[in-house]
């Protein structure tokens, strides 16, 4: 994918993010941390932060928490091209796992800017004018039915422009609630779409593809994705996380990618202590992207998404800020996490 020095896009919802603090439940203290986050804009942080030109789409309140939300993209380094009107940002509460108790999170996004921008909003042309990619994940279309227009309207100019598209399915069970399955909707926007990335639950809720559980998971993952492809013939690669969780403190890690020059697996990575897990899939397809539009060797590209990704589940917060170095350095085997001097 010969795309190198061009604008990443992504178009998405960035909400406030308000979290108990440490591991503790909701509101068992009366104090909760503010911060941003959402699928794109998580991906656009992590491209700027690896190096990359990173655009972010989105429609924010004219507020000051809508202000706040701009200038913490722009301190990394993100272009933010945001439709600003009267209203709301989308929040989301987050009480963090621990031990076997998992992660709960509750959304309060209707009604939001984003959630009620209509795509005669966005000059899609103009945003689309110098893009080699763009990136959209299945959470967008899930928020409601403007969004929904607008994911068909950016995957359309995206197109047009014959830019890359890739499409995180992100299959989100506590949203679609405007009458619309994500089964009819993703697999629309998947016509379009060259690069797919997703878990294997993902593919069986948002494209109808089942896993099968009865052959060795090499061979099964192998066929999910051969499945995909044949389905979905204009898509190239298929990119699956594969996660296993143990606790909320510790998971196994790792990756496949079926590409156009072949099949390939990544490393496994055994996770443990945990800092936080939300946003990891965002931060593989950042990585991902990145790796593929840098040069286009499909098997060093997953290794540094699951690197990448890996490195998250120590970082705080929604954004994974690991650089290209740290990242290449636990690809390349320095997995110790001893002091650097």
């Amino acid at each position: 994918m010969n795309i190198h020095n061009k604008t990443i896009v992504t178009f998405g919802e960035i909400m406030l993010r308000l979290r108990s603090p440490a591991r503790e439940l909701l509101f068992q203290s009366p104090v909760l941390e503010a911060v941003f986050g959402g699928s794109e804009a998580n991906v656009a942080v992590s491209i700027a932060v690896l190096g990359g030109r990173s655009v972010y789409v989105t429609a924010l309140p004219s507020n000051a928490v809508g202000d706040a939300a701009v200038r913490t993209l722009r301190s990394y380094g993100v272009d933010v091209r945001a439709y600003r009107t009267e209203g709301r940002m989308g929040i989301y509460y987050l009480e963090s796992g621990a031990c076997q108790r998992p992660s709960q999170v509750i959304y309060d996004r209707d009604g939001s800017c984003f959630a009620v921008s209509e795509p005669g909003k966005y000059d899609w042309d103009a945003l689309f004018a110098d893009a080699g990619w763009f990136h959209l994940s299945g959470i967008t279309p899930a928020v409601s039915q403007c969004a929904c227009d607008c994911a068909f309207a950016a995957v359309s100019a995206a197109a047009k422009s014959r830019a890359v598209v890739s499409l995180d399915l992100n299959y989100r069970s506590k949203l679609w609630r405007y009458g619309k399955s994500a089964l009819d909707v993703i697999r629309g926007l998947a016509r379009s779409a060259d690069v797919l990335m997703a878990n294997e639950e993902d593919i069986q809720d948002c494209l109808g593809i089942s896993l099968n559980d009865r052959l060795h998971p090499d061979e099964a993952y192998r066929e999910l994705c051969g499945k995909v492809k044949e389905q979905f013939p204009n898509v190239r690669i298929v990119a699956v996380t594969l996660r296993g969780s143990y606790s909320a403190d510790r998971n196994g890690w790792s990756a496949v990618l079926s590409g156009e020059n072949g099949y390939y697996q990544s490393r496994q990575y055994d996770i443990e202590n945990i800092v936080e897990r939300v946003g990891a899939g965002d931060s593989f397809a950042a990585a991902l992207i990145c790796a593929l539009t840098e040069k286009n060797d499909e098997r060093q590209a997953l290794e540094f998404a699951a690197a990448a990704s890996c490195l998250k589940h120590s970082i705080a917060g929604d954004f994974n800020l690991a650089t290209k170095e740290q990242v290449c350095a636990l690809m390349n085997g320095n997995g110790t996490a001893r002091i650097q001097r």
